[in-house]
């Protein structure tokens, strides 16, 4: 396959979302997809519906060992069997790689398969939803960040940056990227297991003094890997995640609240991808995510109870539904 400018390994629903951006702005894009998913891109292209109306026609590619090189590679896939996905695309030649994967493990991934200096830092504060037809509904456009991984600020990141957002997908670059990943990751683990375990609408469990109270404990956990890690929390990606970790419990919870009922108001049909795959049926992201964090907890030799509860019991409820 000849080079492009942005290869996009998955078309779920945020891969489509960015993919289908990037195309209507001009720019060459190669979907990396399976069979069936190539198959409705034909027949329909990449359907945007929600925030954006529009449907786009964009070339694909079922075996990625075939893509011979992109500018930009973006992994929008679920985080299992990324490991095989990325060895697949070793024989390609990649300018830069970014993930806007759920978790902390994808950069890791990334730099075994292409080399840290080719990997860019990157967290997706968006949101969207597909059906089985293939058509996804866009429902949140917040910010991607991307940045260097060393802290440093580049042109590359900034490139990067300024062409997905002129392409309608609101984007900055950020030289502070690792503490934005881990302050989304802070955020998305309450929010991932209390989304499994009620099963509800985000901003329920997010305004119930309750399960507020979880998430707010849940943050602070996380805050602890994160600090351990030499990682300070911001309050800039997703949650107030670094005001959660030192405000007192009522303090904490009345931000959720407040956070809570704003998506009430502005994304009120939100259910986080961990839910929209629970009631598929397709696999949770559980390893790649809260079994990476309980892992790294236990090499640093750091006590995270109320996590590695939800650890087993989401990867129990992974396992046993049916």
């Amino acid at each position: 396959m000849p080079d492009v400018e942005f290869a996009i390994a998955g078309a779920g629903a945020l891969g489509s979302i960015i993919g289908a951006h990037l195309a209507r702005a001009g720019h060459s894009v190669l979907m990396l997809v399976r069979e069936r998913r190539a198959q409705q891109i034909a027949q329909q292209g990449l359907s945007i519906t929600g925030l954006a109306e529009f449907s786009q026609p964009v070339a694909t590619l079922t075996e990625p060992s075939r893509l011979t090189g992109a500018a930009v590679l973006i992994v929008a896939t679920k985080t299992h069997g990324t490991e095989a996905l990325l060895a697949s695309l070793r024989g390609a030649t990649i300018g830069a790689a970014l993930s806007v994967q759920n978790g902390m493990m994808k950069d890791d991934l990334l730099a075994a398969a292409f080399g840290r200096q080719r990997v860019l830092g990157c967290l997706a504060d968006m949101s969207g939803e597909m059906s089985a037809s293939g058509e996804v509904l866009f429902t949140r456009n917040t910010n991607i960040f991307v940045g260097e991984l060393d802290g440093s600020d580049s042109a590359r990141a900034r490139d990067i940056a300024t062409t997905l957002d002129a392409a309608g997908v609101r984007t900055r670059a950020d030289p502070d990227i690792l503490s934005l990943e881990w302050s989304k990751f802070a955020a998305w683990v309450p929010m991932m297991a209390l989304s499994v375990t009620t099963r509800a609408l985000t901003w329920k469990y997010l305004i119930d003094p309750g399960t507020a109270l979880v998430a707010v404990r849940l943050v602070r956990e996380i805050g602890s890997l994160a600090a351990a890690s030499d990682v300070r929390l911001s309050d800039r990606a997703v949650l107030p995640v670094a005001s959660i970790c030192r405000e007192s419990d009522d303090d904490a919870i009345a931000l959720l609240g407040k956070f809570g009922r704003q998506m009430q108001s502005t994304a009120a049909s939100h259910r986080m991808s961990t839910l929209q795959d629970l009631e598929a049926g397709r696999p949770l992201e559980v390893e790649e995510t809260l079994g990476y964090a309980v892992r790294k907890a236990a090499a640093l030799e750091l006590s995270l109870p109320l996590l590695s509860c939800f650890y087993s019991l989401v990867a129990g409820i992974d396992r046993i539904r049916g």
